[in-house]
């Protein structure tokens, strides 16, 4: 059945009800007809936007996408506020018949006999009781919701899940690690790039705080524990109100969490302050004792202020600690993402140029060359200014974002791809035949090249979401990874392009992490490397990551350019390491 034919049939339906059963024809039931409609038209819009873009899940990955949640949103507040208007206009309408029924039973009840000694006030009486308040049972039990709540139901399978709900939490404590902020910066919404005047400017009430630190308590990450549900307390006890959580569950989370991080003297305390507020907490009170227990054992065992000095050094390292990291240049990378680690020296700076480049004369580039910009010697990085325009930007995030899908990377043991919880964005390829200016665009990256584009992969376009970062990694394929790109029969990749089709307002740097060098987005710019020697052997001065982003909407895309087709292009070396 079409979703028009059922609208029709619905309100038919609704026809019916309100004709046969009795509801009054008033501006209620004129609403609810209205909202009947809007529903339709939403539904159908709904189903519209969700054809042509079906992959909703993962929608903290990407920003691009989330837009249209924010949408759906607002149309669901839309339909809310119908509902709300049709529940008062009904309730006005109870109020004006009840107001009516006080004054005459009050003026009716002072002389019973003699205000039913007049006729017309018993037919009254019987036509009241008869009729009138059968309709009136009717209103008072009509359900004005129901469009509403028809229209909740239907967009509801398209809501975010508990996935997203946990990446996005998992994603602000990345961004805490990343840029080192404490839970106030984040919960009070004064971030480096946002604006305190903005809008956009929003805070984290106790319960988010909260919610923060069960995520990191379901991961068994007992450090951010602490640090979002000390956050929640400390809310709480600053006189904000919340129906949802309150100090005794908090206290509860944190007496645990501190425990398994080694603090029994702390631990201790918790429980304490818990126990004054409810002493017959049940696990509280058992706590209490084996906290004891333990404190007294590990006193005996070293001494009281041996005990006491370790319990102070591991709360002077609580600050630092984090889970083990599967990454070991982790502090180096976060570091460069930051702005800071290694700088290079002041001579190898005074040797990067900015240039007008035609790439040796090219034909399209003689009269107007473009900006060409060294940002890195050893690799050799440079970018390019004001290589794409603003209207070619668009059109390619236009094409991109109905089939924008999770991001994956080549797993090392299959060779296949999949997803990884170290890149978080969504990505969509495009190919040059899709489209006039993707073609151009190819075309544009060759002419300044002089690589041949027609081995390299499509065009892909990625969109970073909350956090939305990828971590450390290779373009090219190792010794270790022979079967890498092996079902695209085009060798290795000799180069990577990228352009950057956003500015960020805080964090989302290009870095790498094994020469410390740091690349910054700039809207309709470029950059390229090469990530192997003339020689065909990888070089692993380009391992590089995307550093999270931390304000802003992030959009680049990148294209891999292949071995193949370079043999006169970019000629091998004699040297392994030429």
């Amino acid at each position: 059945m079409d979703q028009q034919h059922l609208c029709r049939q619905r309100r038919g339906i609704l026809n019916f009800w309100t004709k046969e059963e009795g509801f009054p024809d008033s501006t209620a039931s004129f609403r609810v007809k209205h909202g009947w409609m809007a529903f339709c038209r939403l539904l159908i819009h709904v189903l519209l936007l969700f054809t042509l873009s079906s992959a909703h899940n993962d929608f903290f990955t990407s920003i691009g996408q989330m837009t249209d949640l924010l949408f759906t949103e607002k149309d669901l507040v839309t339909s809310l506020k119908d509902y709300i208007r049709a529940e008062e206009s009904k309730l006005e309408q109870i109020k004006k018949w009840a107001d009516k029924l006080d004054v005459l039973s009050a003026a009716a009840t002072q002389d019973p006999e003699g205000f039913l000694g007049h006729p017309v006030n018993a037919f009254k009486l019987m036509k009241r009781l008869n009729t009138e308040w059968a309709e009136l049972e009717n209103l008072v039990l009509t359900d004005m919701s129901d469009a509403f709540i028809s229209n909740l139901t239907i967009q509801r399978q398209y809501f975010p899940n508990d996935d997203d709900q946990t990446g996005a939490a998992k994603a602000l404590m990345r961004l805490q690690d990343t840029y080192q902020l404490d839970t106030e910066t984040i919960a009070t919404g004064r971030l480096a790039g946002s604006s305190p005047d903005s809008s956009h400017h929003s805070v984290l009430t106790a319960e988010d705080c909260h919610d923060l630190g069960r995520v990191a308590y379901s991961e068994a990450d007992y450090y951010h524990t602490e640090l979002w549900m000390v956050q929640a307390l400390k809310q709480l006890e600053q006189g904000e109100t919340s129906a949802t959580v309150d100090a005794i569950t908090i206290l509860d989370y944190l007496s645990y969490s501190v425990y398994q991080q080694g603090a029994l003297k702390r631990a201790l305390e918790f429980t304490k302050r818990l126990l004054e507020l409810e002493p017959t907490h049940q696990r509280a009170n058992g706590n209490l004792k084996y906290f004891e227990y333990q404190l007294g054992k590990q006193m005996k065992l070293k001494g009281r202020e041996e005990a006491e000095e370790e319990e102070e050094e591991s709360e002077g390292r609580k600050r630092r600690d984090r889970p083990d990291d599967y990454l070991p240049e982790r502090r180096k990378y976060e570091e460069l993402c930051r702005g800071e680690g290694l700088k290079m020296t002041p001579r190898r700076q005074s040797r990067l140029y900015c240039r007008y480049y035609d790439n040796n004369r090219h034909p399209k580039y003689v009269i107007g060359p473009v900006r060409q910009e060294d940002e890195w010697d050893r690799p050799r990085i440079v970018r390019y200014h004001d290589v794409v325009s603003e209207r070619e930007m668009e059109r390619v995030k236009e094409l991109a974002k109905p089939r924008l899908r999770r991001a994956t990377v080549h797993d090392p043991q299959t060779g296949k791809l999949t997803t990884a919880h170290y890149r978080v964005s969504k990505s969509a390829w495009l190919g040059a035949f899709e489209h006039p200016v993707v073609d151009r665009i190819n075309q544009r990256i060759e002419d300044l090249t002089g690589l041949d584009v027609s081995t390299a992969e499509d065009l892909q376009v990625a969109n970073y979401g909350v956090g939305g970062q990828y971590e450390p990694h290779f373009d090219f394929g190792r010794k270790d990874e022979p079967d890498a790109f092996e079902e695209l029969g085009t060798g290795n990749r000799i180069a990577t392009w990228l352009f950057y089709m956003s500015d960020v307002a805080a964090g989302g740097a290009t870095v790498f992490t094994d020469v410390g060098a740091a690349i910054w987005p700039k809207k309709g710019t470029a950059v390229f490397w090469y990530n192997l020697h003339p020689s065909g052997e990888g070089d692993y001065r380009t391992r590089h990551a995307a550093c999270p982003v931390l304000v802003g909407n992030k959009w680049v895309s990148n294209k891999w350019i292949h071995e193949r087709g370079q043999e006169f292009r970019r000629r091998c070396g004699l040297q392994e390491t030429d």
